[in-house]
């Protein structure tokens, strides 16, 4: 025959056992909601793309095809409006990008941003790219300012 004290250890110890476990559970999640709370603090909605809108694209992984600049920090960040073609995922999409560009055209959400057109009076007009010798020379209208940048004549035009 068992002893009747081992049997009450043996509850005792299992009690035990089930208030640590409960214990246990509410720490795991009140760190699970305070984990959440600060991983959600940055998250945005995701913004609803149709076939058709126009993205910028990101320059952060084209540096290196960007050949007119020399300058990292003076590089536009987004260059572009692109076509979406066709969407992939929720998060990801495909552009219509020229040849010039050597990217895959599936990109993440992450890496463009809608465009949008820019009010009437301050609306840019592109300048027309002529290649002369293989060399690419802008059409020049007006020369609005000059400077000297590291002993070389800086202009700017219209």
């Amino acid at each position: 025959m068992r002893k009747k004290e081992n049997f009450e250890k043996a509850k005792e110890f299992a009690m035990r056992m089930k208030k640590v476990y409960e214990e246990a559970k509410i720490a795991l999640k009140k760190s699970q909601e305070d984990i959440k709370k600060y991983v959600n603090r940055k998250r945005s909605e995701v913004e609803e793309y149709q076939v058709g809108d126009y993205m910028l694209l990101s320059t952060k992984y084209l540096k290196y095809q960007i050949q007119e600049r020399q300058l990292e920090k003076l590089m536009e960040r987004f260059v572009e409006p692109y076509k979406v073609k066709k969407i992939i995922l929720t998060n990801t999409i495909e552009l219509e990008l020229p040849s010039s560009i050597k990217i895959h055209p599936v990109v993440n959400v992450s890496r463009v941003h809608k465009y949008k057109d820019q009010v009437e009076n301050q609306k840019k007009e592109q300048l027309v790219l002529v290649v002369i010798k293989g060399e690419k020379e802008y059409k020049v209208k007006k020369i609005l300012n000059k400077r000297k940048f590291r002993e070389k004549n800086k202009y700017l035009v219209w």
